[in-house]
C-alpha cells in the first residue's frame, strides 16, 4: 500500500529540502518506486533532482489549478525507482487562486489519488511555512516528517507547526500521523548540538527518528550538480545517514522486503 509523507517545517533552514530529496532516493534505491513532489514555489526539490525550474512548463500547479493529470508530467530523475512531480513560481499564485474554492484543502489529495496506486512512497516536500499548500500536503499524507536543526532555537516554533497537524488531524485528515521527528544538521563536535539531541528527545521522546543526519559537506554540495546524495557520494556520511532513515521507516512500516543490517552512523 502507498505511503504519502509530507516534510514539514515552517522555519527554513532545517534541511527539509535535502531531507525530501535524499530520503526520496534513499527509498528508491532500496527498491521502492517513489515519487518526490516538489510542492514549494522555490522549486529547489525540482533543480535538487537535476532539472532546470526555468525550462518547467507545467508542475504541480496546473495539476491543482488547472487539473492537468499528473501522470502526463511526471518527470524520471536519474536515480532508479526515483520519479519528480515538479514546481515552478506559480505555485506562489495557487494560495490566492485556491482561496475561494470547494475542498481547497483537499486539492493535493485528488491530484495524488490519480498516481497512488503506481508508488509505493510519495514523498512531498513542503515550503517554508503554514500557508494553504501546505495544509493541502498535510491533508493528503498519511504522515508527517518533522526536521529539526541540531542548533540554538531548535525548538522554536515547532509547538505551531505540531498545533497545525492538530487542527489538520481534527478537522481534514484524521488519519495523519507524526512518522517522527528528524535532528539535522548535527556536529558531534558542538556541545550544543548534543545538548539539542537531548533537549528533543526528553520533550519528544519516542517521537524522534533514531538516525540523525550529520553535518556533511557533500550534502551541501550534491543539489548543486543537480544530484541525490546517494548518485553524488553514495559513500559520504550523509549518503550513509538518509539510507539508514529510509531503513528505520521501512522497518517502522513493516516492509519486510528489506534485509539489509544497518550501516554505522
Amino acid at each position: 500500500m502507498t505511503k504519502i509523507i509530507s516534510i514539514a517545517n515552517q522555519k527554513g533552514g532545517v534541511g527539509k529540502t535535502t531531507t525530501a530529496i535524499n530520503l526520496a532516493a534513499g527509498l528508491a534505491v532500496l527498491d521502492h518506486k517513489t515519487l518526490l513532489v516538489d510542492a514549494d514555489p522555490q522549486a529547489n526539490a525540482t533543480s535538487g533532482v537535476g532539472f532546470d525550474p526555468k525550462n518547467i512548463k507545467t508542475s504541480v500547479y496546473e495539476c491543482i489549478i488547472d487539473d492537468l493529470n499528473p501522470k502526463d508530467i511526471i518527470l524520471n530523475t536519474n536515480t532508479p525507482n526515483l520519479d519528480l512531480l515538479p514546481a515552478h513560481i506559480d505555485l506562489v499564485g495557487a494560495e490566492i487562486e485556491m482561496i475561494n474554492l470547494p475542498n481547497r484543502e483537499k486539492m493535493m489529495r485528488h491530484v495524488l489519488d490519480k498516481v497512488r496506486n503506481e508508488y509505493d512512497f510519495i514523498i512531498i516536500d513542503c515550503s517554508p511555512s503554514l500557508g494553504l499548500i501546505t495544509i493541502n500536503a498535510l491533508t493528503a499524507s498519511d504522515s508527517v516528517i518533522v526536521p529539526v536543526q541540531c542548533e540554538y532555537f531548535a525548538l522554536e516554533g515547532l509547538g505551531k507547526l505540531l498545533n497545525t497537524i492538530k487542527i489538520v488531524q481534527t478537522r481534514l485528515n484524521q488519519t495523519l500521523d507524526i512518522e517522527g521527528i528528524l535532528l539535522t544538521m548535527y556536529d558531534i563536535r558542538l556541545r550544543l548540538s548534543n545538548q539539542v539531541v537531548d533537549e528533543v528527545k526528553t520533550h519528544f521522546q519516542q517521537m524522534v527518528f533514531d538516525t540523525i543526519i550529520q553535518r556533511n559537506t557533500k550534502l551541501g554540495e550534491a543539489p548543486s550538480f543537480g544530484e541525490t546524495i546517494i548518485m553524488h557520494d553514495a559513500s559520504c556520511k550523509g549518503a550513509i545517514n538518509y539510507l539508514n532513515l529510509a531503513r528505520e521507516i521501512l522497518q517502522k512500516n513493516g516492509y519486510t522486503k528489506m534485509h539489509h543490517s544497518k550501516i554505522e552512523q
